[in-house]
Parts: structure tokens; sequence; C-alpha cells
């Protein structure tokens, strides 16, 4: 099998002006659908913070991994059949290295952003830590399980790595500095490797110097095309920034360079940091993501041509070479009609796997929780870490990404409480954070809103006032509203909601989106310990 570059797709295509929807075979978000249903789509086509896209193509198959920090299950792998319609199919990182560091939260550490290739029938992903290098991991199928992580290339620093497999069986490692442990940023680099991509070597040449007029260049992918090495590259900051591409006929350089992709007078900010890819019928795309503070940085998908061998990117209106980036467009030309899918959100727990669209804040272990043949997902009271002041330390919250810009999420959950000082959560999590907290004190259970601001700054909770429930069911239940806004409501039949506390607005966490999702703590340390079991989890429309 050939590699080719990358794109991804799925639903719907107009054939003869007629619109032929594929039966739906899967349940697909209520709060977000990026796929019109009328041969066009509308960005993002993921509104969750899948940070940092990578994308290719193989074959009909398109595949999607993302940067995931501390976030473990890591290094998610989406998969799409025409670029719009993407469904969470693996994690190629389960557990993160070293395992003494990652068994505790290590926020804003861990997978930075990772690139995805197909090369001699194998699937590679080449993902950065900057606290100590390179690492690769590889799987002939990617639904299935990935090697373990090998380190390519040492050095403290170093991130964004992008590999190329040359026409003459060559490779090489595109790669940027992450000045806040290098010392040193705005700098790409280019080294050899060896051919089967598991080191790096010494002989790294800087090909671009960004502080002039590329401040923050970084995220570099690698290409060849027509004769010439393409390194595409975004600068300028995550929120603000643009996309560069560097273009050459030797792949240690010189290259000359073009601003392919800006903001403009579009309301899409930071259009940059993605992948190329080109459809079966010659189509060419790009992926990119968005800077939405506490929605994480959302992925979109641009059109995209090339004119004399520079590629544009969007719309480019006044023909100066820059695109600007599309809010709705025709979906790509794939050749058939596929349903809509998109990542999963909403959880039934009704199978005996944890669902992949929840992630722990550190290397899981098999006492914070497991799902059930019941129907429902057992989540233990563990006590506080040592020394936390707050849930930023705390490994054993169970969270997933915001779905989308407004929404509601309700879970219904028993609260099997066996000792005072237990305390279960419906948890909006971020460098601030606020959780609806059911907890038991002499021998009853008492639900109150607890808010902590600065949290990643040993910033404390306050409390509003705690209200005696009757029962050990319950619901709880949160509305994201435009911008972030977050408003705690609680029932004990799940019909009539009583509002709590007061609103919150959330705020995104380190390098990463703020999350939704659960607690099950206690205060203490004995030989035993009550649970909570959620029985469901789902996400609607306000």
């Amino acid at each position: 099998m050939k590699f080719i570059n990358n794109a991804v797709a799925i639903g719907l295509v107009v054939i003869s002006s007629q619109v032929i929807v594929a039966q739906k075979t899967t349940e697909y978000s209520k709060v977000w659908v990026a796929d019109n249903g009328d041969g066009t789509y509308k960005n993002p086509i993921i509104h969750a913070d899948y940070s940092d896209p990578d994308a290719i193509r193989v074959g009909d198959d398109y595949y999607m991994t993302a940067s995931s920090f501390n976030c473990i299950p890591g290094l998610p792998v989406l998969h799409s059949k025409d670029m719009v319609n993407w469904e969470l199919v693996n994690y190629a990182l389960q557990k993160q290295p070293p395992f003494d560091v990652f068994d505790k939260p290590q926020h804003g550490n861990g997978v930075w952003a990772p690139c995805i290739r197909f090369h001699n029938e194998e699937f590679y992903i080449y993902y950065p830590d900057p606290d100590y290098g390179i690492y690769m991991v590889k799987t002939k199928d990617p639904k299935g399980l990935w090697s373990e992580p090998v380190l390519v290339k040492a050095g403290v620093g170093l991130i964004d790595p992008a590999p190329l497999w040359d026409d003459d069986g060559k490779a090489y490692l595109g790669f940027a500095f992450a000045g806040s442990r290098a010392g040193a940023k705005s700098l790409l680099a280019v080294c050899s490797m060896n051919p089967e991509g598991t080191v790096a070597n010494d002989d790294a040449v800087m090909v671009l110097d960004g502080h002039l007029d590329e401040a923050t260049v970084e995220g570099p992918k690698f290409y060849k095309r027509n004769g010439y090495y393409y390194i595409f590259a975004p600068a300028g900051g995550v929120p603000t920034g643009w996309q560069t591409v560097l273009r050459s006929k030797n792949v240690f350089g010189p290259y000359e360079k073009r601003k392919v992709l800006e903001q403009g007078k579009t309301a899409i900010n930071g259009p940059h940091q993605g992948a190329w890819v080109q459809a079966q019928t010659g189509e060419d795309w790009f992926f990119h993501f968005q800077d939405k503070g506490a929605y994480g940085r959302i992925v979109h998908l641009q059109p995209m041509k090339w004119i004399n061998d520079w590629p544009v990117i969007g719309m480019d209106k006044d023909k100066d070479g820059t695109g600007e980036p599309v809010a709705f467009y025709k979906k790509p030309n794939v050749g058939k009609t596929f349903p809509i899918m998109t990542p999963p959100d909403s959880d039934e727990f009704n199978t005996q796997k944890l669902g992949l669209q929840w992630q722990w804040h550190a290397n899981a272990q098999v006492y914070w929780g497991m799902p059930t043949s019941m129907g429902y997902y057992n989540l233990f009271c563990r006590p506080m870490p040592e020394k936390a002041v707050n849930l930023f330390d705390v490994p054993n919250i169970l969270a997933q990404k915001f779905p989308a810009n407004e929404f509601k999420a309700t879970a219904k959950m028993t609260f099997n409480s066996r000792f005072d000082g237990e305390s279960v959560s419906l948890v909006i999590m971020g460098l601030d954070y606020s959780h609806l907290k059911v907890k038991q004190q002499n021998g009853e259970l008492f639900i109150s809103q607890a808010t902590c601001k600065n949290a990643d700054k040993k910033g404390v909770e306050t409390e509003s006032k705690a209200v005696k429930l009757g029962s050990k069911s319950f619901y709880l239940q949160v509305q994201v509203k435009e911008g972030g806004i977050c408003s705690f409501s609680y029932s004990l039949d799940g019909k009539k909601f009583q509002s709590i506390g007061e609103d919150f607005k959330s705020r995104e966490g380190k390098w990463i989106g703020a999350k939704v999702g659960f607690t099950a703590l206690r205060e203490g340390k004995i030989n035993d310990a009550g649970s909570v079991a959620i029985d469901w989890f789902r996400f609607n429309k306000i």
C-alpha cells in the first residue's frame, strides 16, 4: 500500500443535483454535527479539543491524531471516510512513560504536537515530550495495539517532529524547539534518520530562524511534491498566528517561504498547525485548529489548491497567495457517500469497556474505577493526594472534552457512600473549575456547588450552602452556554431540576480545553471505600 498525504470526510454527496443520504448506522452527537446534509459542511468539523491535528489518507481511509498532553489514554486515533465525519477509534498511547512521572498529573506536559504517517505497510506516530525528547509508536492496525514508545531523539525542548521518507529510501526528521525547556525557540531544524525511523542522527541543520518575521514558528509538517521538499509550519502564536509554508529542492535547504493562510477578515483566529491531505480524486485539503479558549483547540477543514508549486489554503479573494479560512464549503469529493459520524460524547455505560471519549488526568489505576456487567460505570472514592489543596492535583478525574459551543449534560447516578467525608461530583475542570458535589456528613448526603479560581496556583475552593438530599440516587446536570458559561442543577426524579449555586465561567486547562466529568473522593485513608454508580451520561441541546 502506498503512502499518500492526508485528509478526512464522511456523509452525503451530491450526484446529478440530487442529494443522496446514506442510512445512519451509528448514533452521532446531538449537539454538534458538521455535515449539513446537503453536500456541504460547516467548520469546525470537530467542535472539540483535538489540538495540533495531523492527518493522512491511506487508500480510502483517513486517519487523524492530536496532542493529548497529560490526559490518558493519549494520542487519539480518529478515522473517517470523507474528511468531514469522524469517529474516535483508538488511542496509540495507553500509558505514558516515564511511568513514575505520569502516574501523577503533569498538566501541560506529556504528548505535544504529534505526526502520523504510513510507510512500508505500517502506521507511525511521532510525538514529542518536551522534557525527554521525540518518541515513536507504530502498528499495522491503527484500531489495534500500538507498539511501546521508542525514544528516537533524546533532548530537552525538542518538539513537533515530522518524519519524511524520501524516494531513495533515506529518512529525515523535521522538528522545532520549546523555549521553556530548550532556552531557544522560533527555529526549525532537519536531521537525518535511519531508514527504520527509530534513530534520529546528530546532524541537524537549522532551516529557518523565525525571529525576524515568523515569531514562534513551530509544528513543522514535512512533505515532498513535484521535486520540492515542503515544510508546513505555523507561526505567530497559537491564538493569533498564521500558516507559513517553506519549499526547497534540497532537503536541508536553503528554503524559500510564503504565508499561505491567515485570519484576515474572518472570525476564525490563529488558523494554522495542521495537515495537508489529498483525496482519492486529487482534491487537496488542509486541516488546522482554532484556539477557542475554554473550548480548546477545535478542528477546521479548508479547501486547498496548488498555484505555481505553492499551496493556497482557504479562499484567496484578493489573489495574493494568502487564503482566509471558510466557515462553510462543499464537502470533499471522495467518490462515494458515507453516513454521518461524530466522536462520541453521551455514554450509557452498557459495555464492559470504558468509552473512548473518557480520559484520566494521569496513568490510570485499576482501583480508580471500572465498568461493570450491570450497565453502569463504578467510580471508587479515593483519598485526595497528599498536599493537594484542590482538584488540580487529583489524578482520578474521569472527564471528556466539551463537544459543542452550547450543550446540556446530565448524569444519572447512585452514590453508594459508606463513610462520612466521601464525595462525588459533576465537574467542569480547568485552570478555574466548579463542581456540583454530593458529600456524606453525619450519615446523610448533602449537595453544594464548589468553585476554585486559579487552581493551578493553589487556589482554595469556595462552597455554596449545602442542601440535604433525600435519596442516594439522583441526577446532576450542567448547562454550558455561549462563552462557556455553566449553570448547575440537580433532580431526584430526572424531570424537575433545581438550580444550585451561581453561574460559572469555564476556563481552559494547561494547553487543553475545559473538560466535563466526574470525581469520587474521600477524606483520609482507610482500608475500604464507597463508590458511585454512573448509570448514564447524556448530552443534549439546551
